[in-house]
């Protein structure tokens, strides 16, 4: 049995959230519902203009997120990333540690400056980010733990590192040797900008004989695939994933478990803020894999855990939430 259910790779981003209106993204001139890179000038700037709207700090980042909802479900993750030997680094490391995550990062870390993501959440739950990605935009082949690496089930990678040459390189790496030991791999598209500015990248790291398993939602789906409707862009994905997951709101999810379409229905709720619903719905679905469970019962559980995600400010439930989301719908099936 695998020492490690997902081994993940992604940038290192301490996340701060805030409460804003369509009002103030369109004064600062910010793209609402993109991840968008900025210079440390630009999220300077803009962090002068927040004062006391800040929600919380977390160590964050796409995959981080998605291995702490592993993590918190019960499942054994490794984190590979990079931080800089700054008050932030320090923060970062520590609240990845204390959610029960092994990592690269146990030795001396270079100095520079420890990324950062602004989330913005408007009225409508919709989440908009500004990332500076600091000593994360250097991540490389060095960050690669190969014997944690063998020792996982899954690996997982975020769409976001194709955004670095050099991390982009270290994914190829990763994927090729994952490939080359029988390790199955897993990437998100991560966010709709990635699919629209980068999709030769994501194509590059996907490989010619693709991932067993991609995660998108559907705006990144028909933007990757450059198709209309969904059913036009199914085809498409089967071609660059063995499996796959596709997030659909609150229309629930659309999976292909390599032979078979399941739809799976989510509950209605009220969102007050998307942030993270993707990386939970990540790590949940993994962990339910990795636990032996059908692609019917992972998204069942991924569904119920982003359902519950988006009633809430942040993007990580408690242990105790998800553990409870857990038992309820595993113990159920």
């Amino acid at each position: 049995m695998a020492k490690y259910s997902v081994y993940g790779m992604g940038n290192a981003l301490v996340d701060m959230e805030y409460e804003v209106t369509d009002d103030f993204l369109k004064e600062k001139n910010i793209d609402k519902g993109l991840m968008t890179l900025v210079e440390q000038d630009r999220q300077t700037e803009l962090l002068g203009k927040l004062d006391n709207h800040q929600h919380n700090r977390a160590c964050g980042g796409s995959a981080a997120n998605t291995m702490i909802a592993l993590s918190q479900l019960g499942g054994h993750g490794f984190y590979s990333c990079k931080v800089a030997n700054d008050e932030s680094g320090d923060f970062y490391y520590q609240d990845l540690k204390s959610n029960g995550l092994d990592t690269n990062m146990n030795g001396v870390r270079e100095d520079g400056v420890t990324g950062k993501c602004m989330v913005f959440v408007t009225p409508d739950a919709e989440r908009t980010m500004n990332s500076f990605l600091g000593i994360s935009l250097t991540l490389d082949h060095q960050v690669l733990d190969f014997e944690a690496l063998e020792q996982s089930e899954y690996l997982y990678i975020e769409g976001y590192l194709v955004t670095s040459p050099s991390a982009k390189e270290a994914v190829v790496k990763a994927l090729d040797f994952a490939k080359e030991k029988g390790i199955k791999t897993a990437l998100t598209f991560s966010d709709p900008s990635m699919a629209k500015f980068f999709g030769d990248g994501l194509k590059e790291m996907l490989g010619e004989n693709g991932v067993d398993l991609l995660f998108c939602n559907t705006e990144e789906a028909l933007t990757f695939t450059q198709t209309q409707t969904l059913e036009e862009a199914i085809p498409e994905l089967k071609k660059w994933a063995r499996a796959f997951a596709v997030t659909r709101s609150e229309k629930g999810a659309l999976l292909f478990d390599g032979e078979r379409e399941i739809d799976v229905l989510t509950q209605q709720v009220k969102p007050i803020d998307t942030n993270g619903a993707g990386d939970l719905f990540a790590g949940a679905f993994m962990y339910a894999l990795t636990q032996g469970h059908s692609f019917g019962e992972a998204g069942k559980l991924a569904c119920a855990c982003s359902s519950q995600l988006v009633t809430q400010f942040g993007p990580r439930l408690r242990k105790d939430q998800a553990q409870e989301i857990k038992n309820t719908i595993l113990n159920n099936d």
